[in-house]
């Protein structure tokens, strides 16, 4: 198989136009709708060769922001299909995802630059990190809140199991079953995030905060750019507190935890989410040794012969041959995505290139499935998934 010309033939079939809109699903059978993170990846993809349809993906998403910042993690553009995750508003969800999107707005830019293009968007960007850093932190602790496990972007993990009550033998369709309830309590109090969280679920998750600090930085890069210095200090102060907040309240034994309630407890279950740190800088560089070598290089633990479990194999949640899509062990590729990343702004080449062969490795034997038995390489979920297509963002420049 050639992997490259597969990934981009994959996000041509997946490409749609709604209203005058272009986006990409992440797979036309399983998701036929857009969804932020996933645009977000596959504008930072499409950065590499096709600069217009990148900014289509972030034109689109922005297009149906909410009048207080957010920015839904789902837009249902055809109005015909079932919305199996109709959570929330007519149209979209009131839901979010991890905040990639100034980091792939950037990606756009640095390769192809266009002033006019950071322009238009930066109000949008800036109105919805300031939804996160208000509205997610009511109480001005510098780290933003979840109201759902599915606003980590790993709807399933069982890192939300305390909180969100379930045990961790729940099955796939009992935990659909609880968040979809959690949703509609947050319905019932029209999705105010304080109230809401306090009440039925307040989790300060490691990677969205993580994808939160990088991304302000990224978004204080674009105010320099722009020449909007007013912007670019407060946004790299945002930043820096968000990063020490972390290492504040979720630093403990060598890794970061997620943490829930008023008394940041942490949630201490072994997952990926310990190694997206690297991806932010937040590791000093002998803390990242020791994650790398104790955790990430670690078969009794995270790797596998097929790449990365998603969860710690010594948990007991650990599922690697759910029979759909999951966050309890198998491989996915968004999350080798992130790691790979870490590991090379920490100069770990050898290791991020080992990650890049097993991503592909997996496409070429499984194809683009939405994740992967880490044990046996076997496909899980949903078939043409558009991650596999990241596997074109893991080269080196």
């Amino acid at each position: 198989m050639d992997v490259y010309r597969e990934s981009r033939k994959l996000l041509e079939e997946n490409r749609r136009t709604t209203d005058g809109h272009q986006y990409t699903v992440p797979s036309g059978d399983h998701y036929p709708y857009q969804w932020l993170w996933d645009s977000c990846f596959h504008a930072i993809v499409l950065a590499r060769y096709d600069v217009e349809s990148a900014k289509a993906e972030i034109q689109s998403l922005l297009s149906k922001q909410f009048s207080n910042g957010l920015v839904p993690h789902i837009i249902y553009w055809t109005p015909g299909i079932l919305h199996l995750f109709h959570w929330g508003t007519d149209g979209t969800s009131s839901l979010t995802q991890p905040p990639m999107l100034a980091y792939a707005a950037w990606e756009i830019h640095r390769r192809e630059p266009d002033t006019s293009f950071l322009a238009s968007i930066f109000p949008a960007l800036v109105a919805y990190y300031n939804y996160l850093l208000s509205e997610r932190d009511p109480y001005g602790h510098h780290l933003a809140s979840i109201i759902s496990p599915d606003e980590s972007g790993e709807d399933n993990s069982p890192r939300f199991d305390i909180p969100l009550g379930v045990p961790s033998a729940v099955s796939l369709k009992d935990h659909l079953a609880k968040r979809t309830e959690l949703v509609d309590k947050n319905r019932e109090c029209d999705f105010d995030a304080g109230r809401c969280m306090r009440n039925f679920f307040w989790v300060k998750d490691v990677l969205f905060n993580a994808v939160l600090a990088e991304n302000l930085r990224v978004l204080a890069k674009i105010a320099a750019y722009l020449k909007r210095d007013e912007y670019e200090s407060s946004l790299k102060r945002e930043a820096d507190a968000v990063a020490g907040a972390m290492r504040e309240r979720m630093f403990e034994d060598g890794v970061y935890w997620s943490a829930m309630g008023a008394d940041f407890t942490k949630l201490k279950v072994a997952t990926w989410a310990h190694f997206i740190p690297l991806f932010a800088g937040l590791y000093t560089k002998e803390e990242a040794e020791e994650v790398v070598s104790k955790h990430l290089k670690n078969p009794d633990t995270f790797a596998a012969p097929f790449g990365i479990r998603t969860t710690s194999i010594r948990e007991m949640s650990y599922r690697p041959e759910a029979e759909d899509f999951s966050w309890r062990g198998p491989v996915w590729i968004g999350s080798h995505w992130f790691i790979y990343h870490g590991l090379m702004r920490y100069g770990f080449t050898a290791e991020a290139e080992d990650i890049r062969k097993k991503s592909i490795a997996l496409l070429e034997r499984s194809g683009f499935r939405e994740c992967f038995n880490p044990e046996t390489g076997t496909g899980i979920g949903a078939h043409n998934f558009t991650w596999g297509a990241l596997v074109l963002d893991m080269m080196e420049e």
